[in-house]
């Protein structure tokens, strides 16, 4: 086996690479960051010292961020999903719809998190309050933008659902999707029955006590 992921299955960056993955049956060994092993963030750090996760290794390459991981993925260790079309303009859109979630649902729903977890005097209400407005106004366009829509950039799972299923799952424990937003809840079961993010949702199940907005039952 040559591909390592240095993660957690909690994080929603690391679940993104792990819906991947999941989606093609791709064998890794699964490097998993936690206090008790404090070899494998030693591991990582010399990799990458902003120790940052998910790091995936390729017979010693390492290859660093969720998306440029997948698009590796795609090249390199390509399987019976392909989760990046290969005409360029349905791939500009895939890619598109992946930085939508990146840059205005997880940014926003990480600001929220982080400022849960800092001392009361270190708290940034206004900056929570923007970031809580922008996910409002990114549940909106989403809403209008999955009319007639499947999946995140038309018919075909891709490299954006990838995205999708874990922000937008998170998102919801943190700033609740208004039921309005029918389209963009109908989108959210569809990626919780997705059996790949599944599996990432049920191998997360015994960390939900460290989210810090408290974990919902309903998912």
């Amino acid at each position: 086996m040559t591909l390592k992921l240095y993660a957690h299955p909690f994080s929603s960056y690391c679940q993104k690479v792990l819906v991947a993955l999941y989606e093609n049956h791709t064998p890794f060994e699964f490097r998993q960051l936690s206090h008790d092993k404090p070899e494998v963030m030693e591991e990582l750090t010399a990799l990458w010292p902003f120790r940052k996760f998910p790091v995936l290794v390729d017979a010693g390459r390492p290859v660093m961020e969720a998306t440029v991981i997948i698009e590796y993925l795609c090249l390199y260790h390509p399987g019976p999903v392909s989760l990046l079309p290969t005409d360029p303009r349905a791939a500009l859109e895939v890619r598109s719809m992946d930085r939508f979630f990146d840059n205005y649902i997880s940014t926003p729903q990480q600001k929220v998190v982080g400022d849960c977890l800092r001392g009361e005097a270190e708290r940034d209400p206004r900056g929570v309050a923007d970031a809580r407005a922008m996910l409002d106004t990114a549940y909106a366009w989403l809403d209008k933008t999955m009319s007639g829509r499947e999946w995140a950039a038309g018919d075909t799972f891709s490299l954006a659902d990838c995205a999708a299923a874990p922000f937008l799952f998170y998102a919801d424990w943190t700033h609740r999707i208004d039921a309005s937003f029918a389209n963009v809840l109908a989108y959210r079961r569809r990626l919780l029955a997705r059996p790949s993010f599944a599996r990432a949702v049920d191998e997360a199940r015994p960390y939900r006590a460290y989210f810090p907005l408290g974990a919902p039952d309903r998912d």
